[in-house]
This record gives C-alpha cells, structure tokens and sequence, in this order.
C-alpha cells in the first residue's frame, strides 16, 4: 500500500477462480454421471475440490481485510454494492420459482383436475413442521441483529454467544427440513406440484446451508479477534444474506406451505 497513490486494492494474481471453476465443472458433471450410472467418484472429486478452494480463497481474504489492510473504505464501499447487486441477483432467482408456482396454481390446467393442490396430491399441514420452521428462522433473524449490535457496541462474549445461538438455528432449521423431505407424502416426481415445492423450499434450503456456512466464518474470525467495533464488513454482509434468507422463507411459507395447501 506504501508504493500506490489510490486507496483500492490491486488483487495479487490467484489459482483460485480456475480450481473453482474446475471444482464446479466436476460437481456438475459428477451429478450427471451419478445419476445416470450411480458412480459418485467425480462428485466427491468435486465436493472436495470445493471445500479446498473455499478454505484457501477465504484464508487469503481474511489476510488481505485484517493482517495486511488493504480493505481501505473505498474498497469496503465497492464490496458492498458487490453484496447488495448479489443479493438482488437471488431476488430474481427466487423470483422465477414464485411465477411458476403462481402460474401454475392461480389457474389449474384440467390435467390437474382443476383444482390446487392436483388431485392425488396430500400437501403438507402448514401449521406443524413449517410453522416451527418459520419460528427458527424469525428468532435466527433477532440473534443475529443481536450479534451485530454487539460487535458495534464492543461486547465481544454477547457477540460470540448469539453467533453460536444463530448457527444453531440455522443446523435445526435444516434438520428439520431434511426429517420433512424423508416424510413428505409426495415427490419432486409428482407432477408440476412436486416439482415447484421441491425446487422453491430445496433452493432456499441450500441457502441456509450456505448462510449458516457464511455465520460458521464469521464465529471463527470473530473468536480470533478479527472484527473491531467498526471493521467488519465480513459479518454484515453474512447478516444481510441472511435476513433476505429469512424474507424467502416467509413469502415460501405463506404462498407454497400455507395458501397452496
């Protein structure tokens, strides 16, 4: 930083984007083969390409923001609309379940029996399972604003305390998610009803995964002393994914779980 007169970060050159983009290539792959051949060989070639290349890329990261200070506050400010344009991103993702949902429920085809649910179809109650769902997931959202204050405020025990608290919401939401799935009395196999609610629920579902991952970090670093009272971008960003992961799941809740049914 002593030897350029502009406050933005110059990235070093990395391997990581290209053992990403290979890990990708043979998660992708590896599916396909597993499915048509059962031989998981190449997904789990991928899976722990993947996990290498997060591991590495992070570390580098944490390096530059808290041992080496090159997030200067121009580069924090571009990191932020970085997040805010990303996080958009998945409004409109999420956004193209919603319409087929909607499109296909709002006026059922006769091939449906004209009516939502399909005929043949049990749905869900969404006053059990999903309810509690919706309940983990509001509380997640008051600890992690808990956690935020706390860092702003200094109180390093409180911050670490209601981390951990939201981490573990984010386990049991996703416990319970999978226990539904196993006793769901349909599949992503039942016609256009199986596959709106499996996909819609299964993305937002790989979302709290990646959220509790993105939490899990944020712990760690937080264990380690890398936040102070006005550096920790890394951690608002993970509570912005996760407040939109919170706002996915009530409009799922209310549209596919309990209007739906």
């Amino acid at each position: 930083m002593t030897h350029q007169a502009h406050a933005y970060h110059m990235v070093d050159p990395s391997p990581w984007p290209l053992t990403g983009a290979s890990a990708a290539f043979l998660l992708t792959s590896g599916l396909a083969t597993w499915f048509h051949s059962a031989t998981p060989t190449l997904l789990v070639l991928g899976l722990i390409l993947l996990l290498l290349t997060m591991y590495q890329w992070w570390r580098d990261i944490v390096r530059e923001s808290t041992f080496q200070g090159h997030h200067t506050p121009p580069v924090q400010k571009g990191l932020r609309w970085g997040m805010v344009l990303f996080i958009t991103s998945e409004v409109f993702f999420f956004l193209g379940f919603f319409w087929a949902f909607f499109h296909s429920s709002l006026a059922p085809t006769p091939e449906l029996g004209g009516c939502w649910p399909p005929v043949g179809i049990t749905p869900l109650n969404p006053f059990e399972v999903p309810l509690l769902n919706t309940a983990i997931l509001l509380a997640s959202g008051v600890t992690v604003t808990w956690a935020h204050h706390s860092i702003m405020e200094g109180e390093r025990k409180q911050a670490i305390q209601s981390l951990s608290l939201t981490v573990l919401l984010g386990f049991y939401f996703t416990l319970l998610q999978a226990m539904e799935y196993y006793e769901a009395p349909f599949t992503i196999a039942d016609g256009v009803y199986g596959s709106t609610f499996f996909v819609a629920t299964g993305f937002h579902g790989l979302h709290v995964i990646i959220g509790t991952t993105f939490l899990v970090v944020c712990l760690l670093r937080q264990i380690q002393y890398h936040f102070t009272t006005n550096h920790h971008l890394g951690f608002e960003a993970a509570a912005w994914y996760w407040h939109f992961v919170d706002v996915v799941w009530l409009f799922l809740y209310v549209s596919i779980y309990w209007w739906g049914s």
